[in-house]
């Protein structure tokens, strides 16, 4: 990441201080300003910034995306490999015994839930769809185990159709850094549109995943760490020796694989390693 500045370590602890010291409540213009240059900020950051789940094409990025609620993308990447060998088409996998199917997806949690959901979502691909993943919102919701968070995912990442990723990370920072005080994600989405032309929606969700894993944690961030700290008002929650927080570092930035086995050729740190060889 680079070292910074002195002055940039002194700007961002008197910014801290001074948003925390009762300052002036920041104007809808201010907000948006602020919120655009932490964005171009994360893009100096992350310009490698992509999605972390391993696919090929929509019908394997709908697949993964509703296996990966509440597990890492490394897990989900780890587990595709096998899945689509066996399942590589959704009339396949609609036609899955979900006793098998069960058998291996189980390292992603919650197994039989989300094996009835790519069961239920392949079959309606197949009967409604023609075998195809839609690249329309209001179709796509319609899929068993799809809401609007993995909808948008597909279409920014599998059409190029511009939408939010609204995820744990997401919610997280956006929250952090006064953009919002919503906590229903689609609140979250609403809001958050409202700062950026809608062309920035895809890559902004992309760069603050990647700063919620890799820097801005949720139980110790990386504040001393951290190169948009003059822009945060959250500045001291976590840790602000610069040396301290180096070390909570994750992935890439810490010297570590990333979270696809098979990254973007741009992506600056080691691929992660197949399941069953950490």
């Amino acid at each position: 990441m680079g070292e910074r500045s002195s002055a940039k370590k002194k700007s961002a602890t008197k910014g801290a201080k001074g948003r925390a010291g009762g300052a002036k409540p920041e104007s809808h213009l201010a907000l948006v300003r602020r919120a655009r240059r932490i964005n171009r900020e994360l893009a100096e950051l992350y310009p490698y910034a992509h999605p972390e789940l391993d696919f090929e094409n929509p019908f394997q990025l709908l697949v993964a995306t509703v296996l990966s609620a509440q597990t890492t993308d490394l897990r989900v990447n780890q587990t595709t490999p096998d899945l689509f060998a066996v399942y590589p088409t959704p009339e396949d996998l609609a036609a899955a015994r979900p006793e098998e199917l069960e058998q291996i997806i189980r390292p992603t949690g919650f197994f039989r839930a989300k094996a009835k959901s790519l069961i239920g979502l392949s079959t309606a691909l197949r009967d409604n769809f023609g075998g195809e993943v839609p690249g329309r919102l209001e179709d796509l919701v319609t899929l068993p185990g799809v809401g609007r968070k993995t909808a948008n995912v597909v279409l920014g990442n599998a059409f190029g159709v511009p939408g939010l990723t609204v995820d744990t990370h997401f919610g997280r920072l956006v929250r952090r850094w006064k953009w919002t005080v919503q906590e229903d994600p689609e609140k979250v989405e609403a809001e958050i549109a409202e700062l950026f032309p809608k062309s920035d929606w895809t890559m902004l969700s992309h760069r603050i995943i990647f700063h919620g894993r890799r820097v801005c944690h949720s139980r110790k961030p990386a504040c001393g760490a951290c190169p948009i700290a003059p822009l945060c008002p959250a500045y001291g929650e976590g840790e602000t020796d610069p040396e301290k927080a180096r070390k909570l570092l994750k992935y890439e930035l810490g010297g570590r694989p990333g979270q696809r086995l098979k990254p973007p050729s741009d992506y600056p740190g080691e691929p992660a390693l197949p399941l069953g060889a950490e």
